[in-house]
């Protein structure tokens, strides 16, 4: 089973279970259908209910396979460069790194801590 997200102005404001992208099929007029995920993607994007929408295949096993670095939610961002989704910025002070990766102002230390932003730092559970 496989899952799209719907990008629009960069964001994803869907996601749907669709074909798996290996999966060939004929459209409505016998027209031939799938087979790879581009070829998934272009097929929604072009329906007309995701009208003006980018559709970009994304994986739970994002993380593990490399695949568009990690599995897509609704207000994620889409990285056209580096072909990758982005989560949503967890606090006000957290910067994104090179690798679209969220780091907090200071490293947090080993053990069990929460960040606290009205405070700016590591606290201990």
């Amino acid at each position: 089973m496989a899952h799209y997200a719907f990008i629009k102005d960069q964001i994803v404001v869907k996601v749907i279970v669709g074909v798996d992208e290996n999966v060939t099929q004929l459209d409505e007029n016998g027209n031939k259908v799938g087979g790879s995920s581009e070829a998934w993607e272009s097929f929604y994007s072009n329906q007309e209910w995701h009208s003006g929408l980018t559709c970009k295949r994304t994986s739970y096993n994002a993380a593990t396979n490399g695949y568009r670095k990690q599995y897509a939610g609704i207000g994620y961002t889409y990285d056209e460069v580096r072909d990758q989704f982005v989560a949503p910025q967890p606090y006000p002070s957290w910067t994104l790194d090179e690798n679209n990766d969220w780091q907090p102002p200071t490293p947090k230390p080993d053990g069990d801590y929460y960040w606290s932003e009205e405070d700016l730092v590591w606290v201990a559970v």
